[in-house]
């Protein structure tokens, strides 16, 4: 009885399927759910091979294989605090751990997500599934086939690097580098940080697994249309408004919609700046008006100031030559320097205008940039817009009352400003000028050049000896404010006078002999010869005869051999005396007495000779 039982039992099991073959197949979910597997391996509960075929089959039409490590979409059916449960529609459920889905903090039950088999059964039976590399794998191919196919690609910018930014697209970290983010150059990356924007990808290295994407590059098709469109409506003296893209020290670039456009920096202001930050800063929009451009148009010439009226046209028509103004120093050249009087009006000052003295200077010497002078219109030409102006003029002329502060013959103290080869100028005072020649230096020096005497800066006693005021001219002399030695040494140095010397130089035809500080005299080659026929050699010392003194043109001439041959004269003289006594004593005969002339007479003769 028992064994009948059981038979009909298991019969009944295995015909059970077979009444309810009009009725929809029984899921293999439920099925497998109140299966009692322990049973059947135990051979409690059979089943008919058949009706395992036929479960087979269904398992296979309604289960994915688990072998096969393909990407599939799976539902979120559970979430716990660590864990998803996701089912793909396989023998059992997977798990997968929340913190691959820490892109996705919106995850919820019901949810389609791509998974991976990663582990087809472990310890615990439990099929462990992978988002991550389902993500990974996928996210590949959709790399692929958005850069073969140009597609626009969503990503999220997850944190700056070293050159750009690194992008999550698909789950692939991405690179888009700082040239890549705009069309206009990006000051501030960590702007962008956190933000989801769209890309095209540009670059896949396939075996090092990178990718370069760019936000520019969907842009710039805009752009270029934008660009065309501008381009073909420009037009000379147009205003328009643009963006401050870059400032340069010589410019600034003006973003016009996709076009770019250059302000000169003098073009920026009526006024001269030193850099354009003194204008515009970078972001700033403004209306700029066009002046010029290329055949082409992709060099544009833009102008700012040329938006205002120019200043020259606002002057005040009531300024005139002779009027003072005050102004700022805004440029210094060699030359002079520029004051603007008004904004974008300036007048220049030449140097010649900046003092009344008449030597050379320089602008610099008299003012520096910023500062804040007043001064005298000279000139003013509204149509040519130019002015020149004076500082001079705001005090009197020094040479109005010359004649009474510096008359002729008058002796003052000035300031050795330069020298020529010909004299030295000499300053009075600020304006006043005057003239030392080289002569009137000294009494007794012989100057080759006046840096021999004087040095610049150096201060001067002067005498007043010509003045000329039509002319400005102002002579001064200094040696005139020392006695003449030469009226001392005209009687010390008298003709045949004798004075002892040294040779200080042989020169050509001669010798110069120092006799003190001032008097050096020239002795002739052949009046340096001694009683022994000798020459005197330099250095030697020596007395010499003066036998010729100029005072006018201070020329001194000595003699060293008319000293003993003036002795040798009176010798011969005295024998002449002598024997002519003796002759009136003794009474010769005429033959006698002229025998004796004769030898003196030769004597003489052969003195001369030397």
């Amino acid at each position: 009885m028992a064994e009948e039982k059981n038979n009909a039992q298991v019969e009944e099991s295995t015909q059970a399927p077979e009444v309810k073959t009009a009725t929809p197949k029984q899921d293999p979910k439920e099925f497998l759910a109140s299966f009692d597997w322990d049973k059947y391996e135990e051979g409690i509960e059979r089943v008919d091979d058949s009706k395992l075929e036929e479960f087979e089959a269904m398992v296979a039409e309604n289960f994915v294989d688990t072998a096969d490590e393909e990407v599939v979409t799976g539902k979120v059916v559970h979430l716990t605090e660590r864990e998803a449960i996701i089912d793909i529609n396989a023998k059992s459920e997977g798990v997968i751990s929340l913190n691959e889905f820490r892109y996705n903090p919106d995850l919820k039950v019901g949810d389609n997500v791509e998974v991976l088999i990663d582990i087809r059964e472990d310890k615990s039976g439990q099929l462990v599934l992978s988002h991550r590399k389902a993500r990974t794998i996928k996210a590949w191919d959709r790399v692929n086939n958005a850069c073969e196919k140009e597609e626009i690609v969503n990503g999220f910018v997850k944190c700056r690097t070293k050159g750009g930014m690194i992008v999550d697209v698909f789950g692939i970290e991405a690179f888009l580098p700082g040239s890549q983010i705009d069309v206009k150059p990006i000051r501030d990356y960590d702007q962008y940080v956190g933000k989801n924007m769209e890309f095209k990808v540009v670059k896949i290295n396939q075996e090092f697994k990178n990718v370069v994407v760019s936000h520019k590059a969907l842009i710039e098709a805009d752009i270029e249309e934008q660009k065309k469109e501008i381009i073909g409506q420009l037009e000379k003296g147009q205003v328009l408004e643009g963006v401050v893209k870059n400032i340069t020290s010589y410019g600034v670039f003006i973003d016009l919609g996709g076009v770019d456009g250059l302000i000169h920096i003098t073009d920026l202001s009526w006024s001269r700046i030193n850099h354009p930050n003194e204008v515009v800063e970078l972001d700033q929009k403004m209306n700029v008006v066009i002046l010029d451009f290329d055949d082409n148009k992709s060099r544009i010439q833009l102008g700012l100031k040329q938006l205002e009226k120019h200043p020259w046209e606002a002057l005040s028509e009531d300024m005139k030559v002779g009027d003072k103004v005050k102004g700022k120093v805004v440029v210094i050249a060699d030359y002079g320097a520029f004051i603007e009087v008004a904004e974008g009006v300036e007048g220049l000052v030449h140097v010649s205008e900046m003092s009344w003295s008449t030597h050379l200077r320089s602008a610099q010497d008299f003012v520096k940039v910023g500062d804040e002078i007043e001064a005298q219109i000279l000139t003013l030409d509204r149509d040519d817009r130019k002015m020149s102006l004076g500082i001079k003029q705001l005090t009197p002329d020094p040479w109005t009352d010359i004649t009474s502060k510096y008359p002729v013959h008058s002796r003052h103290k000035g300031i050795v400003r330069n020298f020529t080869n010909f004299g030295v100028f000499v300053e009075m005072e600020e304006g006043i000028d005057g003239l030392i020649y080289i002569s009137d230096l000294s009494w007794t020096k012989k100057i080759k050049h006046p840096s021999e005497f004087v040095t610049v800066g150096e201060t001067l006693e002067v005498e007043v000896l010509e003045l000329d005021v039509d002319a400005r001219k102002l002579s001064l002399g200094h040696k005139q404010t020392t006695e003449n030695p030469w009226d001392k040494y005209e009687t010390e140095f008298a003709l045949d006078s004798v004075h002892k010397g040294t040779v200080d130089e042989i020169v050509d035809k001669g010798a110069i002999v120092n006799f003190n500080e001032d008097i050096a005299a020239f002795v002739p080659t052949r009046h340096l010869e001694k009683e022994d026929g000798k020459k005197i050699a330099k250095g030697e010392e020596a007395e010499f005869k003066i036998i010729e003194f100029n005072k006018e043109f201070k020329r001194v001439v000595a003699s060293h051999t008319a000293i003993f041959r003036e002795e040798e004269q009176r010798n011969v003289k005295a024998a002449v005396k002598r024997q002519s006594a003796a002759a009136d004593e003794a009474k010769p005969t005429l033959g006698d007495a002229n025998e004796a002339l004769q030898a003196l007479k030769d004597k003489m003769d052969a003195a001369n000779k030397k």
